[in-house]
């Protein structure tokens, strides 16, 4: 089992450093082959320039050894750094993780298929806010719609089989009293990522949306927004 884990924090003495000493440990433990891309320590440069080039290269190579892929990082601004939406830019080209033709149909593979597909993501995200403000019914939505655009518009869309979040609340405040909990859930979440269940969303072909990519009216009747877009 190989598993490439990309981390996003500028102080490696952060939580998020913290953690992802942890989990890297965890899944060696666990049997696992791990690489790791540390995008502030490598000095990942986040602009499209022009693409390709050695270090979009390597990255991509990374990509294609993983069965699991974790990206970890601190929610600013309901998104990720800009060095990992950068990261994610340079390495998933067109034709490499999108764009990829069905040699069969010709047509481009996404949404459940494409140049990732085979591959588990899961994100770690740390949060200063409340539990409840990235809940159902918290002031910045769920966590899993505040992070649609990655982990169905990127994630999903390349093939890769979207895991829910991993979310730690309230940052900020863990101390040597409560770190025991984060790690303990960081760890068990880490020792069951073969066996859990991915978000269940809907793949994209006919029985589900018709031809403006719409959904049809019998699929998730009562449902609208993202919800609509997951098997009952």
């Amino acid at each position: 089992m190989r598993a490439l884990w990309v981390s996003a924090h500028p102080d490696s003495h952060s939580l998020t450093g913290h953690l992802r000493t942890l989990g890297v440990h965890t899944l060696r433990s666990d049997g696992w082959q791990v690489t790791e891309s540390d995008l502030y320590a490598m000095r990942w440069d986040p602009v499209l320039h022009t693409e390709g080039g050695p270090d979009v290269e390597a990255e991509q190579r990374k990509l294609l050894d993983a069965d699991l892929v974790v990206l970890q990082f601190p929610l600013w601004w309901y998104g990720m750094p800009a060095i990992m939406k950068g990261w994610i830019d340079r390495v998933f080209e067109r034709e490499f993780a999108y764009d990829v033709l069905d040699p069969v149909t010709g047509r481009a593979r996404k949404y459940g298929d494409g140049g990732l597909v085979g591959r588990r993501a899961l994100t770690v995200v740390t949060a200063g806010d409340r539990p409840g403000s990235l809940g159902p019914r918290g002031i910045s939505g769920s966590i899993d719609d505040v992070l649609w655009p990655l982990l169905h518009g990127t994630l999903w869309y390349t093939g890769m089989s979207a895991l829910r979040p991993h979310l730690i609340t309230r940052a900020r405040d863990v101390d040597a009293d409560t770190i025991a909990d984060v790690e303990e859930a960081l760890t068990g979440r880490l020792h069951g990522v073969v066996d859990e269940q991915p978000i269940p969303y809907l793949p994209l072909n006919e029985r589900y949306y018709d031809h403006s990519i719409a959904l049809h009216p019998h699929v998730s009747p009562a449902e609208c927004g993202n919800d609509a877009h997951r098997l009952a």
